[in-house]
């Protein structure tokens, strides 16, 4: 049996990922609660997938990481030697290039709770997830070596902590473009392999991954070619499926969606049966934003982040925005929907939108609010950030295969 728990869960997509590639869940940490009904609908109630082995003691809802250590750190220990996988995707904003990026910010630190999991779990394996600059120098001395030199890098700070709970460690950064998502979105991954002996992998999980890509994309149907993002949304565009009031926003319209167009588009529609993908919701934009965002696909590079000089001139205050080219993979997605313009309507993307392009099928729902104020996106998580944090599925089911026999062969010395 291959099972795991994921921590910093969010709504879900590493979770998913696992799943469909032979894993069984056992349980999620997840603080948030819009983050959390969304995967509680999608991976435990919806009936797509193999039911959770949840433990009576931990309760089904949101609940925070160092709340779990708190009340449950004697349930943890009792389970020691009966997990597989601890995956766990700690939050990345202090160290994303798209943010502000801040090595004393609180949340980069609670990979040590992660830590504190893993140690009383002790299981064979580990997967965790995060933005490439984690494995970049902070410019600030985090900790020290066994020797006592100092180290500059929370990726390496936390490969001397699994080095001593007895992990072999290995890391790389996966495009998940790569694996059939229609976005290049580099991330940082890192593998724990708890020694065993013969069992410990000789070149590591990140060869058996490149070895296997091939069969992986060939097993799902998808080309060696990267998606476009045409390919991925364009029976969403508003001018080919047109609109309507929307059900859940009386003062919005919505995309009146009417079905696939592409084979990639069939591929993530197989499972939604007669039921529509939700969140549709369009922007409300002025007629002002419109205008602009006309100019800009009348003057902008598409594919590219809009320059200083031309958002100057078109009045655009952020300092971070594209165009999106219709006929290449979508640059990283963010947890904004204003930092996108849609590559031919003067509009940003849906939620529905940006999750074709994360690879999530459509028959993955999302709850929560749309959006939040800047005050409130440390602690709220709603649908659009829910989608711009996760991790694509697609990657987390190749990652999955690959650890899977990782787990059950093993790759002598």
């Amino acid at each position: 049996m291959t099972n795991f728990i994921d921590l910093f869960a969010g709504c879900g997509g590493l979770s998913l990922g696992l799943i469909r590639s032979g894993w069984t869940g056992v349980f999620a940490v997840e603080r948030d609660a819009d983050a959390f009904a969304t995967y509680d609908a999608n991976l435990l109630r919806s009936g797509h997938l193999p039911a959770f082995d949840w433990p009576e003691w931990l309760p089904r809802g949101p609940i925070d990481i160092r709340t779990l250590l708190a009340d449950h750190k004697s349930d943890l220990g009792r389970m020691q030697g009966q997990i597989d996988l601890v995956a766990g995707s700690p939050p990345c904003q202090g160290f994303s290039t798209l943010g502000r990026r801040d090595p004393k910010d609180p949340r980069n630190r609670l990979f040590e709770s992660y830590l504190e999991v893993v140690s009383l779990l002790k299981p064979h394996l580990l997967l965790m997830e995060n933005v490439p600059a984690f494995d970049y120098t902070s410019g600030q001395d985090l900790g020290t070596d066994r020797d006592g030199t100092p180290v500059r890098r929370f990726s390496l700070l936390l490969k001397h902590r699994l080095w001593d709970l007895g992990y072999e460690v290995y890391s790389g950064v996966l495009k998940a473009s790569d694996f059939g998502v229609a976005q290049s979105r580099p991330r940082f991954f890192l593998v724990g392999l708890l020694s065993r002996g013969s069992r410990d992998l000789h070149n590591g999980p990140f060869e058996i991954l490149r070895r296997s890509r091939p069969e992986f994309l060939e097993s799902l149907e998808l080309p060696k070619d990267e998606i476009s993002v045409s390919e991925a949304i364009s029976d969403l565009e508003v001018g080919w499926a047109g609109t309507r009031p929307c059900a859940e926003s009386p003062t919005h319209f919505e995309i009146d969606y009417k079905g696939p167009r592409t084979a990639y588009q069939r591929m993530l529609n197989q499972g939604a049966g007669t039921h529509e993908p939700n969140s549709l919701r369009l922007p409300n934009h002025r007629k002002e934003t419109v205008t602009r965002f006309g100019r800009i696909l009348e003057q902008c590079k598409p594919g590219s982040k809009i320059p200083a000089e031309q958002r100057l001139e078109l009045g655009v205050r952020k300092h971070s925005i594209y165009l999106l080219h219709s006929d290449r993979p979508s640059p990283t997605l963010s947890t904004l929907p204003d930092d996108f313009v849609h590559y031919s309507e003067p509009r940003v993307l849906t939620v529905r939108e940006m999750a074709r392009l994360q690879g999530f099928p459509d028959w993955f729902s999302f709850s929560g609010k749309y959006t939040t104020g800047d005050t409130k996106r440390v602690y709220e998580c709603p649908r659009y950030t829910q989608v711009g944090n996760a991790v694509a599925p697609l990657v987390a089911q190749a990652l999955g295969l690959a650890l899977k026999s990782a787990i059950q062969v093993g790759v002598k010395r």
